[in-house]
C-alpha cells in the first residue's frame, strides 16, 4: 500500500527511510550524536565501575577477580535497564498514554507480597530462601501467569477493553499492598528491617546464578518488541486506526504484552521495585530521539536506562559514598517528573 501510494513502485533507501522517521537532517543527526554520547558514557561509567577503586594492581589475577565480582552488578544493571526502558514504551504506546507506567499491572505489589510473607510464615530464613533461584523462578512464574491472565481474560472476545486491565491491575496491586501491611505490622522489628531492607530496589539484589534465566529471557521478549517497531508505531495511533490500517490489534496487544510482563517480571524478581525508572527513562528517551518511530526510541531508551543507571551507582558510590540511596534518588527524580508531566496534562 505504501509503495503504491509513493506513485512509482520504488522501495526507498535505508538511509532515505531513516531520515523520514525525523522532522529532518538536522534531527536526524542529533539523533545519532546523543546516541553516540550515551554510547560513550555506557563505556566510561562501565571502566569506572570496573576498575576505580580497585585496590589491586591493574592486570593481576586479584584485580581480575574483584573487576568480575563487580562485572555482576553491571550485567544486572543492564538486564534491568533494558527491561523497564523497552517495556515501559511498548506499554505506554499499547495503552496510548505516556504517563502510567507497566508498575500499575501491580508486578512490584506482587514481589512486596510475595516477600512478605516468606517472612511472614518462614520468619528470616524464609527471606534466605526467597533469594534463592528456586524462589527467583516461582515469581516470574506466578507474575508472568497472573499477566497472562488478565491479557487473555481482558483482552479477547469482544469486549475487550484496554481501561478494564488497567483498572483491574491497579485493583490487585492495591489488595496485594493492603496484604503485605497487614503482615508486616506482625512481624518482630528485627524482621521488619531485614524485610524493609530487601524490599528497596538495588542491583545487590540480583544473584549470579539469576543470569542464565533471565538474560534469555530478556532477549528474547526485547527482541520480540524490537521486531514489532513498526506496527507499535501503528498500534500507538489507537486501536480504531490500527485496525482500519490492518493490524490484527488484539492479537499484536496481547504479544506485546506478554513480552512487557515478561520484562517487568525479570526486572523486579531479580532486583526488587523500581517504580520510576522506566517513566524516567522513556520520558527522557522521547525527548532525546525526537521521533516517535520505535525503531529509534527503543534503543535509545535502553541505552538512557543503563547510563543511568551505571551513572548514579558510579557517582554516588565513589564520590559520595552513599551506593544504597541510589534507588531512592531515581525514584524521587522519577516521582518528581512524574509529577511534572501530569501537572502539565500529560503534554509533553
Amino acid at each position: 500500500m505504501f509503495r503504491q501510494i509513493r506513485g512509482r513502485g520504488t522501495e526507498p533507501s535505508a538511509s532515505a527511510a531513516a531520515t523520514a522517521s525525523f522532522s529532518g537532517e538536522r534531527a536526524a543527526r542529533r539523533y545519532w550524536v546523543i546516541l553516540a554520547v550515551l554510547a560513550v558514557l555506557a563505556v566510561g561509567f562501565t571502566a569506572g565501575l570496573l576498575a576505580w577503586g580497585n585496590p589491586l594492581p591493574f592486570g593481576t589475577d586479584g584485580f581480575w577477580l574483584i573487576a568480575r565480582r563487580r562485572a555482576d552488578a553491571i550485567i544486572a544493571m543492564m538486564i534491568v535497564a533494558c527491561a523497564q526502558a523497552i517495556a515501559t514504551v511498548a506499554f505506554q504506546s499499547i495503552a496510548n498514554n505516556r504517563i502510567i507506567t507497566p508498575s500499575i499491572m501491580g508486578f512490584e505489589a506482587l514481589y512486596v507480597a510475595i516477600s512478605t510473607s516468606a517472612v511472614y510464615f518462614f520468619g528470616v530464613t524464609g527471606l534466605a530462601q526467597a533469594g534463592s533461584l528456586g524462589a527467583f523462578v516461582f515469581q516470574l512464574a506466578l507474575m508472568i501467569g497472573l499477566s497472562l491472565v488478565l491479557y487473555t481474560w481482558l483482552l479477547t472476545g469482544r469486549g475487550a477493553d484496554m481501561q478494564s486491565m488497567l483498572l483491574v491491575g491497579i485493583v490487585i496491586g492495591g489488595g496485594l499492598a493492603s496484604l503485605s501491611t497487614f503482615m508486616q505490622r506482625l512481624l518482630t522489628p528485627s524482621e521488619f528491617d531485614l524485610l524493609t531492607a530487601r524490599l528497596f530496589g538495588s542491583v545487590n539484589n540480583a544473584d549470579p546464578e539469576f543470569f542464565p534465566v533471565a538474560v534469555p529471557l530478556v532477549l528474547v521478549a526485547a527482541g520480540v518488541i524490537l521486531a514489532r517497531s513498526r506496527v507499535l508505531n501503528v498500534m500507538a495511533l489507537g486501536r480504531e486506526v490500527s485496525t482500519g490500517l490492518g493490524v490484527n490489534y488484539q492479537r499484536s496487544s496481547i504479544l506485546i504484552l506478554v513480552c512487557v510482563a515478561v520484562l517487568m517480571a525479570v526486572s523486579t524478581a531479580m532486583v526488587g521495585p523500581m517504580t520510576f525508572l522506566g517513566f524516567l527513562v522513556a520520558t527522557i528517551a522521547y525527548q532525546a530521539a525526537d521521533t516517535f518511530d520505535h525503531r529509534f526510541v527503543l534503543p535509545m531508551a535502553a541505552l538512557i536506562g543503563y547510563v543511568t543507571l551505571a551513572g548514579a551507582y558510579f557517582v554516588l558510590n565513589h564520590v559520595f559514598y552513599t551506593q544504597g540511596v541510589v534507588s531512592i534518588i531515581i525514584e524521587l527524580v522519577g516521582g518528581s517528573i512524574f509529577l511534572y508531566v501530569v501537572l502539565k496534562k500529560g503534554r509533553l
